[in-house]
């Protein structure tokens, strides 16, 4: 392993700097025609890429391209952004919200009155402090939802938002309830000891012996995990990513029809750095996902570039491991390449997707999985919450086979649920200039961890550097 020494330097000197030297945020709807170009400079620090990625992503904004440098102690980065119709940011709230989002008081988020005036629909909503969160993994089997759902009911736990994920036979979700008699979250020790348990038996009845499974409840407390990046780390810890695929489909290069998740690991030893090259289908929040895989295994990025044309992305980043390291052996090499797999392929979306939206109660997510589960229906991905009184949520089915649903039993379901439901498609490969949608085509995943060096490659490295004079010099007065 090669080692790449650099000098120590104290952390609260770190946050010193940060603390003179304060992020500065630039909005610009005025240099470019079809996107809104945000442009943070900031003392750097582990993770701060990934937190303000996450800002923007919340916001359900689309990431084309990004420009980003921190080397030295310092962060540069360029967002070129538009809503999920392709459109730039044009609302003054919104922006001021993002501008506020990603300065020092970000820890605090932006103000209560901008929160107001943005309402709930626009506001993050990832992370719920205020409510008792389940936590579980295991295998992923039909009905295994319905059933918990229908546990927390007969035990009075009023559910306030919930998600889900399936990848490779597996299942993570998390759960957030309040005390069905007494309202906000469950404080009574011996209470949750018994939810707790009766969760655990209702796991365990759908798994065999020796089975990886988990159930855990926890209190609200400050500063709590992103609930989309706590489902990345579930399903890591889940060891989800051991299946994935860690060739390049016999050693070809990259053909423009080709749909697979493509990944190359490098070494750029002049300068010191592992490069990592991820090529794929573009989708919403896949810069997020991909960092998310890179911070959580103590990877920092240096420098990067990512930019999407037509249906493909293409991210390359810069990296080392958080104690200056780069990946030399081909174990490392493995093992982050079936992990960013694993973290595109989560939350891809196989199946029809229903948009639900209906008056809230206790015990609905029960009966909405319960007559899924009764039609014969497989839930692949779930997202579900609550607005005042209204319950708001998208579901992916399948057949209990992972194949598509039929019209008629569509039907049944729709007749039988109630409410507002909406039959958003049959996972269309999403594009950045298309209607809103959350779902695209299953993707086959296919890796390598090396290059043939007489093989032609993509490559962002000389764009990157191109772009970090321009970078620097253009952070003009913000909003």
């Amino acid at each position: 392993m090669e080692i790449v020494y650099q000098p120590y330097i104290d952390p609260e000197f770190e946050s010193l700097i940060e603390r003179i030297y304060p992020p500065r945020v630039c909005i610009d709807n005025d240099s470019c025609q079809d996107c809104t170009l945000v442009k943070v400079d900031s003392a750097n620090k582990h993770g701060i890429l990934l937190e303000m990625v996450q800002v923007l992503t919340d916001l359900d904004l689309v990431i084309s391209k990004s420009y980003i440098s921190s080397d030295g102690g310092w962060f540069m980065d360029v967002f070129h952004v538009t809503d999920q119709f392709g459109n730039k940011v044009a609302d003054e709230s919104l922006l001021l919200y993002i501008q506020q989002a990603l300065c020092p008081n970000r820890r605090r988020g932006a103000s209560k009155e901008l929160q107001t005036c943005l309402r709930k629909e626009v506001r993050p909503r990832h992370v719920l402090m205020e409510h008792t969160a389940m936590e579980m993994t295991g295998t992923n089997r039909p009905g295994l939802f319905s059933e918990i759902s229908a546990v927390l009911v007969q035990l009075d736990c009023h559910v306030t938002a919930a998600a889900a994920w399936t990848h490779n036979n597996r299942v993570a979700c998390i759960i957030y309830m309040e005390d069905g008699l007494k309202g906000g979250p469950i404080t009574d020790p011996q209470r949750l000891v018994h939810v707790e348990e009766q969760l655990d038996n209702v796991v365990e009845a759908h798994h065999g012996k020796g089975e990886r499974r988990s159930v855990r409840l926890t209190a609200p407390a400050a500063g709590q995990t992103h609930t989309e990046r706590r489902l990345h780390q579930l399903m890591y810890a889940d060891k989800d990513y051991e299946p994935c695929s860690g060739c390049n489909g016999g050693g070809s290069g990259h053909r423009n029809s080709c749909t697979k998740i493509h990944v190359s690991i490098e070494s750029c030893k002049e300068k010191g750095y592992s490069v990592v090259n991820v090529r794929s289908l573009d989708r919403p929040k896949l810069l997020f996902d991909t960092l998310c895989a890179l911070t959580d295994l103590q990877y920092v990025v240096f420098h990067a570039a990512v930019s999407s044309k037509g249906a493909m992305a293409d991210q390359e980043y810069f990296i080392r491991q958080k104690d200056g390291c780069t990946l030399d052996t081909e174990g490392e090499r493995l093992k982050l390449t079936q992990c960013l797999i694993a973290a595109v392929e989560r939350r891809v979306s196989h199946g029809l997707r229903l948009d639900v939206r209906t008056h809230n109660r206790m015990g609905l997510l029960a009966d909405i999985t319960r007559v899924f589960r009764e039609n014969g229906l497989s839930i692949s991905r779930a997202e579900i919450g609550t607005h005042g009184d209204t319950a708001i949520g998208s579901f992916y089915v399948t057949d209990s086979s992972g194949h598509d649903v039929n019209t008629h039993t569509i039907e049944l379901v729709r007749e039988e649920i109630g409410g507002s439901v909406i039959v958003v498609n049959r996972s269309p490969i999403w594009t950045p200039k298309s209607s809103r949608t959350s779902s695209t085509n299953s993707i086959r995943s296919s890796a390598s961890s090396s290059l043939d060096e007489d093989k032609p490659r993509f490559s962002l490295g000389s764009l990157l550097w191109s772009q970090l004079e321009w970078l620097s010099g253009n952070f003009g007065s913000s909003i």
